[in-house]
């Protein structure tokens, strides 16, 4: 909740765990944070000074445990020392001199117990930081303009980094006439119709491109690794605000370490009427394969057939749940195999997905924390059965705290993915096959308003109907005969060198050669 918080408002978000077995469950939390950058403070208890290391409850060494995974670990023994430990955890946790990401505290007991003197109580200790903004370097933003402003194909990919600069991007966007993809760590930045968008047509963009503008972005396993294999001759432009979105698997033609914001707007200001050379009929063709992919894919969604079990296709829920939440919402797609169908199928200004560390589980209380910081906003959850319940208790939070929340589960009795590979490659299924449960009498049992939807006659209104009595659960009962596109490729074996068995074939190609 804490890290959804942070990554939706780009304010700090704080969580307060206790001790022991309560840290050693934050661990996942935190390390999904890590990977992912998110500025979060995680604060723990533990045994009082005179008992430490004596085999009290819930006595642990915290800090040892977390170091690897945080930007700042301390147990702070001293209360004259807590004002300005908490200030140098939220510092780091905001990447103030490194990356951004968790920082973690704990305090023991007797510590907490004491008085801060007021002496020390300062008012530097309280008040708000201004956020460092990094200006680039006038000569290496020359060097990107010349180098970008005189290519053919340019693609600009976004990832964390650029989040709050997205009128900069789309600005940069409009006078360069470059192609671009967004990436499940930036989505919604740029507007869908905007006519740089060509997210479709993905994998024949990312070989066909000269030059490669990543902004605040990672190359990593899901862009394969920045690899010539996959990426031809293309130069690459790399803008970060932190080093490892910046020269991380593929060192850049430039590399500027400075705001996102205030390179892209250094930028489009140092060209000036300088007029690109973009090709602008390879951009409209890619523009117009996008939207031709996209119009089939709603049309096939919207008619998507039911399985042979009568029941529906998951293609169908998303496509009715798009009708309904409109253009301004908040959209959290989690799970394995519905998480293949909702990232194509769903689209908003504001999305989160279980992220590069593949943290399923996050769909409810990042649901929970995002209605919370948007309660005017439709707030939705689309969630695979297997996803959600590793978190489905926390229906109770969204109860007591009227979180408006509406989160929508596609229930087909299986870790699919999962019994779609165990079928195939052994002829066997073991222990991936669920209950059809009824998650809807889960919820109704906190309170909660839910409705279990089997036929496509119930579907619209009971989007509605619970759209009206936030916060509602949905149970969609699905076919697991529908395969994903993940399942069609199967996650079970990973090649050698890529994550996906063309990329793999590819790589291995281009080093032989």
């Amino acid at each position: 909740m804490a890290q959804a918080h942070a990554e939706l408002t780009g304010e700090l978000g704080v969580a307060l765990v206790t001790a022991g077995p309560g840290m050693t469950n934050a661990i996942t939390g935190i390390a999904n944070a890590h990977v992912s950058r998110a500025p979060i403070l995680v604060l723990s208890g533990g045994n009082p000074r005179p008992q430490e290391n004596r085999g009290g409850l819930q006595d642990m060494d915290h800090t040892l445990l977390v170091r690897s995974i945080t930007r700042y670990a301390r147990t702070v023994r001293e209360p004259s020392l807590v004002l300005q430990e908490l200030d140098e955890a939220i510092a780091r946790a905001f990447g103030e001199g490194g990356e951004p990401g968790p920082s973690f505290i704990d305090f023991p007991v007797d510590t907490l117990r004491g008085i801060v003197p007021k002496a020390l109580q300062l008012e530097e200790h309280f008040s708000a930081k201004p956020r460092t903004v990094t200006l680039p370097d006038p000569v290496q933003v020359a060097r990107a303009v010349d180098l970008l402003w005189s290519a053919r194909r340019v693609l600009v990919i976004s990832g964390r980094g650029a989040r709050g600069a997205g009128p900069e991007l789309v600005a940069l966007l409009d006078r360069l006439g470059a192609v671009y993809l967004d990436t499940g760590e930036s989505r919604g930045l740029v507007p869908d119709g905007h006519p740089s968008v060509v997210g479709a047509m993905r994998g024949a963009v990312m070989g066909d491109a000269d030059v490669v503008l990543t902004i605040g972005r990672r190359l990593d396993f899901q862009l394969a690794y920045g690899s010539p294999a996959v990426f031809q001759s293309a130069k690459f432009v790399r803008i970060g605000d932190a080093a490892a979105e910046m020269r991380d698997n593929r060192r850049g033609a430039v590399e500027i370490l400075a705001s996102p914001a205030e390179t892209l707007r250094a930028f489009v200001a140092h060209a000036g009427n300088r007029v690109s050379e973009v090709d602008r009929q390879w951009a409209a063709k890619l523009r117009s394969g996008h939207e031709d992919r996209a119009r089939k894919l709603q049309q096939n969604m919207a008619s998507a057939a039911n399985g042979s079990d009568g029941r529906l296709h998951p293609n169908k829920v998303l496509s009715a749940l798009q009708q309904a939440i409109g253009n301004d919402s908040v959209v959290i797609t989690d799970g394995g195999d519905f998480l293949s169908f909702a990232r194509v199928g769903l689209n908003a200004p504001l999305m989160l997905d279980p992220g590069p560390f593949g943290c399923i589980g996050i769909g409810v209380p990042y649901g929970i924390a995002a209605s919370l910081a948007f309660p005017d906003k439709p707030v939705v959850v689309a969630t695979g059965d297997g996803a959600f319940g590793f978190n489905a208790i926390e229906v109770d939070t969204a109860v007591r705290h009227k979180a408006p929340v509406l989160i929508v589960v596609a229930n087909n009795g299986a870790w699919q993915i999962e019994v779609h590979d165990q079928t195939v490659t052994h002829g066997k299924v073991v222990g991936t096959k669920l209950q059809f449960a009824d998650y809807a009498a889960m919820a109704r049992s906190f309170g909660m308003h839910a409705e279990r939807v089997e036929t496509e006659e119930q579907l619209k209104p009971a989007i509605e109907r619970a759209l009206a009595n936030r916060p509602a659960l949905l149970d969609m009962v699905v076919t697991p005969e529908a395969i994903s596109s993940d399942g069609k490729t199967g996650l079970a074996w990973v090649p050698d060198l890529q994550p996906l068995a063309a990329w793999d074939e590819a790589e291995r190609k281009w080093r032989a050669s």
